[in-house]
């Protein structure tokens, strides 16, 4: 993987952009429920997440990565360098 930010920094601050980054693909299916759902949910509550001009319950933006995360449309991946998991889209 190669970070795309193109912002001199990746989001996060922890290496610049461009930078080759290694990610360990995490199965759905090795989370555990409660696991799978902090983890949406830290996810669709960062700042800098835009939905539009629509508003949307917190359950509807969890429903909608969950709906994502099923179909194969994004995948949870883990960096080992930084000790933090993201939810990215696959492909």
């Amino acid at each position: 993987w190669v970070c795309v930010f193109n912002r001199g920094w990746c989001p996060a601050g922890l290496r610049p952009c461009g930078a080759v980054v290694t990610f360990a693909k995490i199965p759905v299916e090795a989370l555990s429920p409660q696991a799978l759902d902090g983890l949406i949910e830290e996810f669709v509550t960062r700042d800098g997440t835009d939905y539009g001009a629509e508003e949307r319950t917190l359950d509807d933006k969890k429903d909608a990565v969950r709906r994502q995360l099923d179909s194969g449309d994004v995948a949870i991946v883990f960096d080992p360098e930084t000790q933090t998991s993201n939810i990215i889209l696959e492909g």
